[in-house]
């Protein structure tokens, strides 16, 4: 049974611990200043520990559910338990390898994991990273308590600034791409719960359509794009308001916020 403790029981940190618990086969310790937090945690299984030092202690793998301008205060506490047996895996962007390796050694064992906030549906799609001392057996655990809650990547140390901007960020760009739809749909006298319903199923079927359809996007495209029709129209708008370049600037700032963030 793999056992994995958690610093941090807020909702990535619960959402991982309930999904864990349910699945089974797992023994999970936590541990959060916030007693409301674990309680309801302690319902599941989980086992509520003391202290940063005491989850190192007891548990192979630590799950560092934290913000990032925690990890000043979090890492020393557990820098007392750490083992060379430990794996640490943070999930806060911008936290690196180096920071956590300058804190707790040097050849603490890493996992750094972006994961999104669909996970809590049990839809995320998580990207992981291999510390440079972490085994393959071990980074295979990390993968697999990630998978419990959609689908699981590998992508290199160094483009974990990157990916951010591709799955962890991109539900909220998403979002506000789906307000421009639902503030139309009302705007003309749709209702806006039904418009909703409506454009996430086609967002659903869409992404359906990108992973199973054996299509490229630009094939996907054009198989909705009738000549001189609707879409052709709405498309004219979008390639006038360069869409793909706004997407870039905002995959740009967002990485570029994460190098600002990075320690």
């Amino acid at each position: 049974m793999l056992k994995i403790g958690f610093i941090g029981a807020g909702n990535m940190g619960g959402a991982i611990m309930g999904g864990l618990a349910a699945k089974g086969g797992y023994d999970i310790c936590a541990f959060d200043p916030d007693r409301e937090k674990t309680a309801a945690l302690e319902k599941k299984g989980v086992r509520i520990l003391d202290s940063e030092e005491s989850i190192a202690r007891e548990c192979k793998y630590v799950l560092l559910a934290i913000k990032p301008q925690m990890f000043d205060k979090v890492l020393p506490s557990l820098a007392k338990g750490v083992t060379p047996d430990n794996v640490i895996i943070s999930i806060a962007a911008g936290i690196t390898e180096e920071y956590i390796q300058s804190i707790c050694g040097a050849g603490t064992h890493t996992v750094i994991v972006m994961p999104n906030t669909p996970f809590l549906l049990g839809e995320g799609a998580t990207a992981l990273a291999k510390g440079k001392f972490t085994t393959d057996e071990e980074f295979a655990a990390v993968k697999a308590v990630f998978e419990t809650g959609g689908i699981a990547e590998e992508v290199p140390m160094d483009k974990m600034k990157e990916i951010i901007a591709v799955n962890g960020s991109s539900p909220a760009f998403i979002y506000l791409f789906a307000k421009g739809f639902t503030e139309y749909a009302k705007s003309v006298g749709i209702d806006e719960g039904a418009a909703l319903r409506l454009f996430a199923k086609s967002l659903a079927g869409s992404a359906k359509m990108l992973t199973d359809s054996g299509r490229s996007v630009d094939e996907l495209i054009k198989m909705v794009s009738s000549p001189g029709g609707t879409t052709l129209a709405g498309l004219d708008g979008l390639y006038e308001g360069h869409l793909v370049d706004v997407v870039g600037d905002c995959c740009s700032r967002c990485t570029k916020r994460a190098y600002e963030l990075s320690k």
